[in-house]
């Protein structure tokens, strides 16, 4: 059985962040609001985790495109290479925002991540992730939740996705009514931004 926390972003309450980190920090799979739809998430640094989230998602974990939710740009040296200034004001002016921006990785990434030659990043317009993620102390990796419904696509209420995945996670936070619409996929890795996925949000080029 999963947790429910309530979390309201307009003043996220420290003591049920720190229950969610803890649950983190345990390698527990969580999934929680964002700018855009709801996703699943956990500690970036738990392996365990990570596999449990591949298998929910059915791909294997080498092979996953997990974004890394950052709080905001500072965490970006650990993963990404050297970026230059006309890339970093981009982010700069386009973030926190609902945007994943795919970034040469590093050789910081983590281990089963370590033969891709890329990341996507996200700092989401989220009170709620951005104090989960800044009390963690590290990035956690995201994925949306699909649904299987063609039409909805996207499930937006909290408790119809407690319903679905009660079994499956440890925690479901209800930040309120999620999106439908995921974020805009934009590659930063050649010369020019090239946009691999129009979601929300028009970007600022």
């Amino acid at each position: 059985m999963a947790e429910f926390i309530k979390i309201y972003e307009e003043n996220p309450n420290p003591k049920e962040i720190k229950r969610v980190v803890k649950i983190l920090r345990d390698g527990g799979v969580i999934i929680y609001p964002s700018d855009t739809v709801y996703a699943l998430g956990c500690d970036i640094n738990n392996n365990r985790a990570m596999e449990r989230v591949a298998q929910l998602r059915g791909v294997k974990l080498e092979k996953a495109n997990f974004s890394f939710v950052c709080e905001d740009l500072s965490n970006l040296s650990d993963y990404v290479k050297q970026i230059d200034t006309p890339t970093f004001k981009l982010l700069k002016r386009n973030l926190p925002g609902p945007y994943t921006f795919i970034l040469p990785g590093n050789n910081n990434l983590p281990t089963v991540f370590k033969k891709k030659k890329e990341v996507g990043i996200r700092v989401p317009d989220n009170s709620i992730t951005r104090a989960i993620v800044h009390e963690l102390g590290n990035p956690i990796i995201s994925t949306s939740i699909k649904d299987e419904d063609e039409v909805i696509e996207y499930t937006t209420d909290p408790e119809l996705i407690l319903e679905k995945w009660d079994n499956l996670v440890d925690l479901v936070i209800d930040g309120g009514y999620g999106g439908n619409i995921p974020s805009t996929v934009i590659d930063l890795t050649g010369t020019e931004p090239v946009v691999i996925r129009e979601g929300k949000g028009s970007l600022e080029l």
